[in-house]
């Protein structure tokens, strides 16, 4: 099995005003760092290593456990706009005066209200398999399958499969393979996302599903820095119309699809995407 530099990280902690975050830094220092958010039902053992070790070879990458997910304590939030207050806690708590950010689907939306809230905290934005902080019209509604499995208080491999994969065998091997390398951080019993912070965070999930489309547009339009959106053109979760949408609302902004990939496109074409994040962050 391959060793990947992630899989040696050590977690650090840091305190802030309401909480004792923890979190995991590597890559060489100077520049901005590329602080990464995660998913819903994610923690940072969840974040492929070979992606991490990809984005760290020339930049500074900060990965966190926001409030009340994984190792970090704190009362779990259940709003987008609590989870961006908690990463803004975090990364000021490090002293950073600004970062760039990368988040993936929930974490995402996360980002963009970052911007929002703290706009000169955020340099540039990458919005990995997700949307503007709402619904754009024409952006088809979750199904069922998905619903029940995000419900699941424990989703299985083939469960993740079908989020994350196109139904086909180049797409499931490269699935499999990423299950395979995440493995060896949770084989080590490391806290998992409570029933409590998961029933939060879709109750954060629902809030954003119900933001009428103006109020979208207008949050859309209000984000100044340069956004990269990247999604897979058969993710069942986040559609990629939904970015398409946003791309039309956001001034500065760039759209990436993979046609062969869904919502975990990062991880299946780690190569190419790390190739355009190194492009869009400047190196």
């Amino acid at each position: 099995m391959t060793l990947y530099a992630a899989d040696t990280l050590e977690n650090q902690t840091v305190a802030a005003p309401s909480v004792t975050f923890t979190y995991r830094r590597t890559g060489p220092r100077g520049g901005v760092p590329l602080v990464l958010l995660m998913r819903f039902r994610g923690t940072i053992d969840w974040w492929d290593p070979e992606f991490v070790d990809r984005l760290a070879a020339n930049r500074d990458v900060i990965l966190f456990d926001n409030v009340g997910i994984g190792y970090t304590g704190g009362e779990p939030r259940d709003t987008a706009e609590g989870f961006a207050d908690g990463a803004i806690e975090f990364v000021e708590a490090l002293g950073l005066t600004q970062v760039d950010l990368l988040g993936w689907s929930l974490g995402g939306i996360v980002a963009q209200h970052v911007a929002l809230r703290q706009p000169a905290l955020v340099r540039k934005l990458i919005v990995a398999g997700s949307s503007g902080p709402g619904v754009a019209p024409g952006t088809p509604d979750m199904s069922e399958r998905v619903l029940t499995i995000m419900a699941k208080p424990s989703a299985d491999a083939e469960d993740l499969l079908y989020l994350f994969y196109p139904e086909n065998d180049d797409a499931r091997a490269s699935g499999l393979e990423h299950l395979t390398k995440v493995a060896k951080r949770l084989q080590t019993g490391a806290p998992a996302v409570s029933e409590e912070a998961a029933q939060g965070q879709l109750a954060a999930v629902a809030r954003l599903l119900a933001v009428d489309w103006d109020q979208l547009k207008s949050e859309l339009r209000a984000i100044s820095q340069p956004v990269l959106y990247a999604n897979g053109m058969h993710d069942v979760m986040i559609p990629a119309v939904a970015s398409y949408k946003a791309v039309e609302q956001v001034r500065d902004s760039t759209l990436v699809l993979y046609g062969d990939a869904g919502h975990a496109f990062l991880f299946q074409h780690i190569d190419e995407f790390v190739a355009q994040v190194d492009l869009f962050l400047g190196h």
